[in-house]
């Protein structure tokens, strides 16, 4: 009995053995490798780049004051349209002590002397009609009288623009009226009723009572970096994008490409403006964010293979044409020169015939 236990057990471990050594023989071959083949044929080319930028009006206005003083009226807000000379808003004007006291001082000054130019012209004139003066004497009184009550009337003129920034005569053309200055639509009105807002002159920008642009005349303003830059120019068509507007592409023309860089993450990069057309059933609003896609370079049917296809070593490219697919696929590199690229197909300019099968990505096994 211990005679066939030690012969089975023998034969157990024989098994084994055997088992072990055709796994690891067979782990140890190298498995087939099936490719996906592409065949080289004519396409269409375009290399493409893509800007990021914003839509804006062309022409943004800002609206200041000629004075100082506090925002007593509104009469428009953003979103509204508005007419070139429309009033926006209201400005009350608050004296300047100094030139209150100054300027009622000359009223009182100018009356005191008008009154006596009346007086002195009342007597003149009575000497006058009884000819015991001349006519020249009689009519250098009544220059100096004419001349007082003028002096008058200027002095209240100017009392009045020092307190309410108006006169009597001059109202409707009224510097505490703001106006805006352009046809358009309110962008921002940045003050309320009771906010002090500060005159525009050489020393200071003023306050800004309101931007109004032109939606109607809209750009994309963008930048693109220096490496594609000169493969650009002004007049060529750029296609738009917009995050706000889905499923719809607008029209533009570059017309500005900036002489001078500016820095932006590290990168030289260079402004483009592009004049977009809008149709007149889509509403876009300033500042949204959009994609300018620009035709850098394009070639027409020319010999193509996807990029995955090519292998780059010390400056060169290459690629695998297939040679026999039985028993096994083969393949033999050649070394190949290339055109542009639009990211996903290549041009083959020579190394390579129309047709031919030249090895892709592995196959899935």
């Amino acid at each position: 009995m211990k005679k066939y236990i030690r012969i089975a057990a023998f034969i157990v471990m024989a098994l084994l053995f055997v088992g072990t050594f055709v796994f690891l023989y067979r782990k140890s071959q190298p498995k087939e490798v099936s490719y996906n083949v592409i065949k080289v044929m004519k396409a269409d080319i375009v290399q493409n780049t893509v800007a990021t930028g914003k839509i804006e009006p062309r022409d943004e206005v800002q609206i200041k004051p000629q004075i100082s003083g506090i925002i007593s009226e509104l009469y428009k807000e953003a979103g509204e349209k508005v007419a070139k000379g429309e009033v926006i808003a209201k400005v009350k004007v608050i004296p300047e002590l100094g030139q209150l006291n100054s300027a009622e001082s000359r009223v009182r000054l100018a009356e005191m002397n008008g009154k006596q130019a009346e007086t002195d012209f009342e007597r003149m004139q009575t000497l006058y009609e009884k000819k015991l003066v001349s006519s020249e004497e009689y009519e250098k009184t009544l220059l100096a009288t004419q001349q007082a009550r003028e002096e008058i009337q200027t002095a209240k003129d100017n009392l009045e623009i020092i307190k309410d920034g108006i006169t009597k005569n001059s109202a409707s053309f009224s510097s505490t009226l703001i106006r805006s200055t352009i046809d358009g639509l309110i962008l921002d009105v940045p003050i309320k009723v009771g906010n002090s807002v500060i005159m525009s002159n050489t020393f200071n920008d003023g306050t800004t009572i309101a931007s109004v642009a032109d939606m109607s005349d809209l750009i994309f303003r963008g930048n693109i970096d220096e490496t594609e830059v000169g493969k650009i120019k002004t007049g060529i068509p750029v296609e738009i994008t917009l995050g706000a507007v889905q499923n719809m592409k607008f029209t533009a023309t570059l017309e500005y490409i900036s002489p001078k860089s500016i820095e932006n993450n590290g990168a030289n990069q260079f402004e483009i403006k592009a004049a977009i057309v809008v149709p007149d059933s889509v509403t876009i609003r300033s500042g949204y964010s959009a994609n300018a896609k620009i035709e850098l370079q394009k070639a027409l049917q020319v010999m193509t293979v996807p990029e995955s296809t090519i292998e780059f070593y010390n400056d060169s490219t290459y690629v695998f044409v297939m040679t026999d697919s039985v028993p096994q696929q083969k393949f033999v590199r050649k070394k190949v020169s290339t055109g542009i690229s639009d990211g996903i197909n290549v041009e083959i300019k020579d190394g390579l015939a129309l047709g031919e099968l030249v090895r892709g990505l592995k196959k899935d096994i």
